[in-house]
């Protein structure tokens, strides 16, 4: 831990970024987890429950019916969740360079390219979690679409699964909270770079 009389001697400058990296890292990170964690947890929830509504429990021989949470959507939705749990490691990174930026030591600081480049890599990791919870959200909304239209059938072939259930908005507020996270990861590295640019 770096004493206060060691920072008093930084250029204001290292400290104004190391204090933006170390508060928006923490907060970023925070945010991240907490909304991959619940992201985690719905999809694990939603993914259990798929198997055993398959099929249609009155008639076992008809065909399944499209489910949001299988196929495409899902795919996308687990992507971008893994991908979200890379941003909370990667804005943890950023506290990590936030205590290396305040060491006494001018020769072992990192230099302001290499905060650049580490923010770079984290709007990198955002910006693909985002574009795979986007098409996850897509491919989710089409299959909603597509069991919409189906409803009406399902009242004459008397097929349960062809409605529209609540598992089937879990996880669509699995993947809006991924979306969510992946965002406020983007806007707080775009800050950050802000702040280190304004050197």
């Amino acid at each position: 831990m770096v004493n206060r009389s060691d920072s008093v001697s930084l250029p204001p400058a290292v400290r104004r970024v190391a204090g933006a990296l170390r508060i928006t890292g923490w907060a970023s990170f925070w945010v991240q987890l907490v909304l991959g964690i619940v992201s985690a947890v719905v999809l694990l929830f939603a993914g259990s429950n798929l198997g055993t509504t398959a099929r249609n429990p009155l008639n076992p021989t008809s065909p399944a019916a499209a489910n949001p949470g299988t196929g495409a959507g899902l795919l996308f939705a687990v992507l971008a969740l893994l991908g979200l749990f890379v941003a909370a490691y990667w804005a943890f990174r950023y506290t990590r360079l936030a205590r290396q930026l305040r060491t006494p030591n001018a020769q072992v600081r990192p230099r302001r390219g290499d905060a650049v480049q580490t923010l770079r890599i984290g709007l990198v990791i955002n910006l693909v979690g985002m574009l795979l919870a986007i098409l996850g959200g897509q491919a989710i909304a089409g299959s909603l679409v597509l069991k919409s239209f189906e409803q009406g059938f399902a009242i004459f072939s008397g097929n349960p699964l062809r409605f529209i259930t609540p598992l089937d908005l879990f996880v669509v507020q699995a993947n809006a909270n991924t979306t969510l996270a992946h965002f406020i990861g983007l806007v707080a590295t775009l800050w950050l770079l802000r702040s280190v640019n304004r050197q």
